[in-house]
């Protein structure tokens, strides 16, 4: 199944990604920000709604990430 995720770090993009059917929010979350990411340094959306590491995606769920601080120099 696919996803869309909208990854608001840095400069932001968004892509396409496919998934297995039960992966939850928090199996997807270390898939794209690394084993090392923790998610309370994170927001965490699934269309727009605030959600739990432990639920499961859709197919067309677009999940967004943003950190809770910007980094600057």
């Amino acid at each position: 199944m696919q996803v869309k995720f909208i990854n608001n770090a840095g400069n932001g993009w968004s892509e396409d990604v496919q998934i297995d059917i039960g992966t939850t929010v928090e199996q997807f979350f270390k898939s794209q920000m690394g084993e090392h990411a923790k998610t309370f340094n994170y927001i965490i959306r699934v269309n727009r709604e605030a959600v739990g590491p432990n639920d499961v995606l859709k197919d067309g769920d677009r999940v967004t990430i943003s950190p809770m601080k910007v980094e600057g120099g």
